[in-house]
Protein backbone atom coordinates (compact mmCIF):
# COMPACT_ATOMS: atom_id res chain seq x y z
CA UNK A 1 0.00 0.00 0.00
CA UNK A 2 1.57 3.49 -0.87
CA UNK A 3 0.85 6.74 1.17
CA UNK A 4 0.41 9.97 -0.73
CA UNK A 5 0.05 13.70 0.53
CA UNK A 6 -4.27 13.36 2.25
CA UNK A 7 -3.93 17.13 1.10
CA UNK A 8 -4.20 16.53 -2.84
CA UNK A 9 -8.31 17.31 -3.55
CA UNK A 10 -7.86 15.99 -6.90
CA UNK A 11 -10.21 13.18 -8.05
CA UNK A 12 -10.28 10.97 -11.26
CA UNK A 13 -13.07 13.12 -12.91
CA UNK A 14 -14.95 10.08 -13.88
CA UNK A 15 -18.42 10.92 -15.84
CA UNK A 16 -20.79 9.24 -13.70
CA UNK A 17 -20.46 7.66 -10.22
CA UNK A 18 -20.45 3.88 -10.96
CA UNK A 19 -23.30 2.67 -9.16
CA UNK A 20 -25.86 5.48 -10.88
CA UNK A 21 -24.15 3.86 -14.59
CA UNK A 22 -25.90 0.27 -13.00
CA UNK A 23 -28.98 1.49 -12.34
CA UNK A 24 -29.40 3.83 -15.08
CA UNK A 25 -28.78 0.74 -17.26
CA UNK A 26 -30.65 -1.03 -15.13
CA UNK A 27 -33.91 1.11 -15.46
CA UNK A 28 -33.25 2.05 -19.19
CA UNK A 29 -33.21 -1.96 -19.60
CA UNK A 30 -36.46 -2.51 -17.72
CA UNK A 31 -38.32 0.11 -19.72
CA UNK A 32 -37.41 -1.23 -22.82
CA UNK A 33 -38.57 -4.71 -21.57
CA UNK A 34 -41.80 -3.14 -21.52
CA UNK A 35 -41.67 -0.69 -24.70
CA UNK A 36 -39.99 -2.38 -26.74
CA UNK A 37 -40.01 -6.68 -25.77
CA UNK A 38 -37.22 -8.96 -27.16
CA UNK A 39 -38.79 -12.63 -28.45
CA UNK A 40 -35.97 -14.35 -26.40
CA UNK A 41 -34.41 -14.71 -23.40
CA UNK A 42 -31.23 -16.25 -22.19
CA UNK A 43 -32.32 -18.83 -20.09
CA UNK A 44 -35.74 -18.73 -20.13
CA UNK A 45 -37.80 -17.87 -16.86
CA UNK A 46 -37.85 -20.29 -14.24
CA UNK A 47 -35.51 -22.09 -11.58
CA UNK A 48 -32.35 -22.12 -13.91
CA UNK A 49 -32.53 -17.92 -14.40
CA UNK A 50 -33.51 -17.15 -10.77
CA UNK A 51 -30.67 -19.72 -9.64
CA UNK A 52 -28.06 -18.57 -12.53
CA UNK A 53 -28.72 -14.69 -11.69
CA UNK A 54 -29.16 -15.36 -7.94
CA UNK A 55 -25.58 -16.90 -7.79
CA UNK A 56 -24.22 -14.27 -9.75
CA UNK A 57 -25.73 -11.86 -7.44
CA UNK A 58 -24.33 -12.86 -4.42
CA UNK A 59 -20.55 -13.28 -5.99
CA UNK A 60 -20.89 -10.27 -6.65
CA UNK A 61 -22.20 -8.70 -3.41
CA UNK A 62 -19.48 -10.63 -1.93
CA UNK A 63 -16.75 -9.43 -4.33
CA UNK A 64 -17.82 -5.55 -3.57
CA UNK A 65 -18.28 -6.27 0.46
CA UNK A 66 -14.72 -8.22 0.24
CA UNK A 67 -13.36 -4.63 -1.82
CA UNK A 68 -14.88 -2.16 0.56
CA UNK A 69 -13.49 -3.35 3.26
CA UNK A 70 -10.16 -3.47 2.06
CA UNK A 71 -10.49 0.10 0.83
CA UNK A 72 -11.77 0.71 5.06
CA UNK A 73 -8.85 -1.14 5.80
CA UNK A 74 -6.68 0.85 3.91
CA UNK A 75 -8.23 4.38 5.25
CA UNK A 76 -9.11 5.60 1.35
CA UNK A 77 -12.53 6.12 0.47
CA UNK A 78 -14.65 4.04 -2.05
CA UNK A 79 -16.20 6.87 -4.06
CA UNK A 80 -15.09 7.75 -7.09
CA UNK A 81 -15.41 11.70 -6.34
CA UNK A 82 -13.21 11.89 -2.91
CA UNK A 83 -9.48 11.52 -3.01
CA UNK A 84 -7.64 8.85 -2.89
CA UNK A 85 -5.56 8.62 0.49
CA UNK A 86 -3.33 5.59 -0.58
CA UNK A 87 -2.92 2.63 -3.09
CA UNK A 88 -4.50 -0.38 -2.13
CA UNK A 89 -2.85 -3.34 -4.26
CA UNK A 90 -3.04 -6.36 -1.47
CA UNK A 91 -6.36 -9.09 -0.47
CA UNK A 92 -8.76 -8.96 -3.62
CA UNK A 93 -6.62 -6.06 -4.79
CA UNK A 94 -4.07 -8.67 -5.48
CA UNK A 95 -6.14 -10.72 -8.35
CA UNK A 96 -8.36 -7.53 -10.03
CA UNK A 97 -7.72 -4.29 -10.39
CA UNK A 98 -11.32 -3.48 -10.15
CA UNK A 99 -13.12 -5.67 -7.60
CA UNK A 100 -15.35 -3.56 -6.71
CA UNK A 101 -16.62 -3.05 -10.48
CA UNK A 102 -16.67 -6.56 -10.80
CA UNK A 103 -18.82 -7.00 -7.99
CA UNK A 104 -21.25 -4.88 -9.78
CA UNK A 105 -21.10 -6.31 -13.10
CA UNK A 106 -21.72 -9.98 -11.73
CA UNK A 107 -24.60 -7.81 -9.83
CA UNK A 108 -25.85 -6.46 -12.72
CA UNK A 109 -25.89 -9.51 -15.15
CA UNK A 110 -27.15 -11.50 -12.64
CA UNK A 111 -30.05 -8.94 -12.24
CA UNK A 112 -30.78 -9.41 -16.08
CA UNK A 113 -30.54 -13.72 -15.58
CA UNK A 114 -33.05 -13.22 -12.66
CA UNK A 115 -35.79 -11.29 -13.94
CA UNK A 116 -35.13 -12.49 -16.91
CA UNK A 117 -34.35 -9.22 -18.81
CA UNK A 118 -32.88 -9.05 -22.76
CA UNK A 119 -32.75 -5.39 -22.73
CA UNK A 120 -30.76 -5.61 -19.31
CA UNK A 121 -28.36 -8.00 -20.77
CA UNK A 122 -28.21 -6.32 -23.90
CA UNK A 123 -27.33 -3.21 -22.42
CA UNK A 124 -24.07 -5.00 -20.60
CA UNK A 125 -22.25 -3.93 -23.76
CA UNK A 126 -22.66 -0.37 -23.59
CA UNK A 127 -22.32 -0.44 -19.70
CA UNK A 128 -19.28 -2.11 -20.18
CA UNK A 129 -18.22 0.01 -22.64
CA UNK A 130 -19.17 3.59 -20.54
CA UNK A 131 -17.30 1.88 -17.35
CA UNK A 132 -14.13 1.04 -19.51
CA UNK A 133 -13.40 4.66 -21.22
CA UNK A 134 -15.66 6.71 -19.07
CA UNK A 135 -14.42 5.49 -15.36
CA UNK A 136 -11.88 2.94 -15.46
CA UNK A 137 -9.27 4.72 -18.11
CA UNK A 138 -10.01 8.09 -16.02
CA UNK A 139 -9.44 6.19 -12.92
CA UNK A 140 -6.01 4.76 -13.76
CA UNK A 141 -4.68 8.13 -15.11
CA UNK A 142 -5.44 9.93 -12.05
CA UNK A 143 -3.43 6.94 -10.34
CA UNK A 144 -1.03 7.12 -12.63
CA UNK A 145 -0.41 10.81 -11.60
CA UNK A 146 -0.92 10.08 -8.12
CA UNK A 147 1.06 7.20 -7.38
CA UNK A 148 3.56 6.75 -10.51
CA UNK A 149 5.64 4.11 -10.30
CA UNK A 150 3.93 2.42 -7.55
CA UNK A 151 0.93 2.43 -9.43
CA UNK A 152 2.12 1.50 -13.00
CA UNK A 153 3.88 -1.65 -11.29
CA UNK A 154 0.78 -2.47 -9.95
CA UNK A 155 -0.32 -2.32 -13.53
CA UNK A 156 1.90 -4.72 -14.61
CA UNK A 157 1.53 -7.54 -11.84
CA UNK A 158 -2.39 -7.24 -11.78
CA UNK A 159 -4.89 -7.43 -14.30
CA UNK A 160 -7.72 -4.93 -15.09
CA UNK A 161 -10.53 -7.26 -14.58
CA UNK A 162 -10.43 -10.86 -14.14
Amino acid sequence: MAETDQQDAGTAGVIMRPPLLYLACLGIGLILDYLVPLPFSLLGSGVVSWAAGGSLILAGLATAVVAFRNFSRAGTPVPTNRPVRSLVTSGIHGWTRNPIYVGMFAIYIGIGLALPSPWILVLTVPLAIIMRYGVVAREEAYLGRRFGVAYHDYQTRVRRWL
